[in-house]
């Protein structure tokens, strides 16, 4: 009795590996279907306004440098060689139209 139990889950099991469709597949979004994604390494414009209050808006390039689940740590050059790191608001970034 206990071979045909184990026969039985192995055949539902290999049932469903072979037949099952992917429904809860994602298809990963890319940044031309939605602008708001962003990959690491992307090229990409930071809002910056120096003061809270301040209606002067820079725009700064930068680029992707991790991703976390509320903020987008960016990559802003400064000198030649030198570059510094900063963690902002996704809604403060703009995709790099090429």
């Amino acid at each position: 009795m206990k071979f045909f139990q184990i026969t039985l889950v192995l055949l539902v099991f290999l049932f469903n590996l072979t037949f099952a469709s992917p429904t809860w597949a994602k298809i990963a979004p890319s940044s031309s279907s939605n602008p708001d994604y962003f990959e690491v390494g992307q090229k990409v414009i930071w809002l910056y306004k120096a003061r809270g209050d301040s209606a002067d808006i820079q725009r700064i390039p930068a680029e992707v440098v991790k991703l976390g689940s509320k903020e987008v740590q960016i990559k802003v050059y400064k000198n030649k060689n030198q570059f510094v790191n900063r963690w902002v608001n996704p809604n403060k970034l703009e995709n790099v139209r090429e």
